[in-house]
């Protein structure tokens, strides 16, 4: 049977990867890389499970570890090729631009500085983790999309939102098991990634909750990112809810149902919080000041439920968790601190690889890595955690001056769900390394740098033309 979903995999990733190389190779469709990346991400390591499970080879999951990154850097050679006179290229470069080529020249020089204890090709591997999201943003900055490429890409989040839930209602109504027990999980991260199987149900402790019930995650690797993704889901389905017509807008309420329905799936803490900070933020942006108030209600009325309805396990889970008595999240705390002496003791930083949970980071050297301003924080002292949040901040603020100015409704579209999903994974960014959830960090650069570019045809009388994919 994993032979079988071996064959379907190699054939429908490899087609897939293969049709994108020949639109952007021969065709000179660049932008096309998104597609790729929308449609494969979400299913990157249970992809690569099952392909381990089937082949026992480390030679063959690398093959499929490396397309992502070829497509983008394939991307990235194509748009320089096509460029007619490259060097005359005008730089109109925003703030965003600026924190982004920041960080990731700061990170360049950390490569090649003499600090931490990990090995030049350890560090070098550890930034091809920061580079591809800040070349996805470059794509992105230098992308213009005909409106029926934009509807087909939100088509796919759409689709992915839907499928989640979907697989999330057979795992817990029919199989009555998370998918990952029967993909392999387990054994590609026992032989892949040094991790022994850990919890109640032989995965990782991220699949259950301390009541030992099941955290589900459908096909993406575990319940944070699944949690993480759904945000972006549900905030598609809702700009295209609000900017439809009445009897179109049916199938965004199912979206964004499906995308609640996983994140009560997921049992992620951190991201009903982040779905709060966002439909606060949402409520803002439109100026819709009932949805606060709605919101405002909904909280009082889990809490009635909480201390009057639920059961004792649920209610002492809760209590736990806000007064930091719970085992997770003591053990965000004290990550929280680690990370925090290191910064105090070493300002600049102790190198990079030295933080977080990227696959070139060794668990013996690693100081913290539960919140992701803290990890580049430790790696690259105080200088390079600035850098990251103004890069998150500036391209928000710029994506949602182009929601308000822009005249073109799916422009409009791009840059409220980047600026929302980008509000919305604060919660999970202070709790986890949450860029390594490539499927939503990355779709998420690219809205961001695609908006900014927005934001630079509005403010310039003149811009640069780029042809519409």
């Amino acid at each position: 049977m994993a032979l079988i979903f071996f064959l379907i995999i190699a054939l429908l990733v490899g087609g897939g990867f293969l049709w994108i190389i020949q639109e952007m190779v021969f065709k000179g469709n660049w932008s096309h890389f998104i597609f790729f990346l929308a449609a494969f991400l979400p299913f990157y390591i249970i992809s690569l499970s099952v392909i381990y499970l089937a082949t026992r080879s480390e030679e063959v999951v690398a093959i499929f570890q490396i397309l992502k990154e070829i497509v983008v850097l394939v991307a990235v050679l194509v748009w320089l090729f096509y460029q007619k006179r490259v060097f005359d290229y005008p730089l109109r470069l925003h703030s965003t631009d600026w924190m982004m080529l920041g960080l990731l020249g700061l990170g360049f020089i950390y490569v090649f500085l003499p600090l931490g204890e990990v090995s030049f090709l350890g560090k070098a591997l550890y930034y091809k983790t920061m580079l591809i999201p800040g070349l996805v943003y470059f794509l992105g900055r230098n992308t213009s999309m005909t409106d029926l490429k934009v509807k087909n890409l939100f088509t796919l989040i759409f689709a992915i939102a839907i499928g989640a839930f979907l697989v999330n209602c057979i795992e817990s109504f029919l199989l009555g098991a998370h998918l990952q027990q029967f993909s392999g999980y387990a054994l590609y991260n026992q032989a892949i990634n040094d991790i022994d199987p850990t919890g109640n149900f032989g995965l990782t402790w991220t699949f259950e909750t301390q009541a030992v019930s099941k955290r589900l995650a459908s096909f993406f690797s575990d319940p944070l990112e699944m949690a993480s993704s759904v945000l972006m889901g549900f905030s598609a389905g809702l700009i295209w809810f609000l900017t439809s017509k009445k009897e179109e807008s049916w199938v965004y309420l199912l979206v964004m149902a499906c995308s609640i329905g996983s994140l009560i799936f997921s049992a992620s803490r951190a991201a009903f919080g982040a779905f709060f900070v966002m439909i606060f933020f949402v409520a803002l942006v439109f100026r819709l000041y009932k949805l606060i108030g709605v919101g405002f209600l909904a909280l009082i009325g889990f809490g009635f439920y909480v201390v009057f309805l639920a059961s004792d396990d649920f209610y002492f889970f809760v209590i736990d968790t806000l007064t930091f008595e719970n085992t997770s999240s003591i053990g965000h705390v004290v990550e929280w601190l680690l990370a925090l002496d290191s910064m105090i003791a070493n300002p600049l930083g102790i190198g990079l690889a030295m933080s977080g949970n990227a696959g070139s980071v060794e668990e013996d050297l690693r100081v913290g890595g539960e919140n992701q301003f803290l990890i580049y924080g430790v790696q690259l002292g105080w200088l390079g955690m600035l850098l990251y949040i103004l890069t998150l901040a500036t391209g928000v603020i710029l994506s949602l001056r182009v929601f308000y100015r822009t005249d073109k409704t799916m422009t409009a579209r791009i840059a409220f769900v980047g600026a929302v999903t980008k509000v919305g994974m604060l919660l999970p960014l202070f709790t986890a390394n949450a860029e390594m959830y490539t499927y939503v960090a990355w779709v998420t650069w690219w809205m961001i740098g695609y908006s900014i570019r927005e934001y630079s045809l509005i403010t310039n009388p003149k811009p640069v033309t780029l042809k519409a994919a």
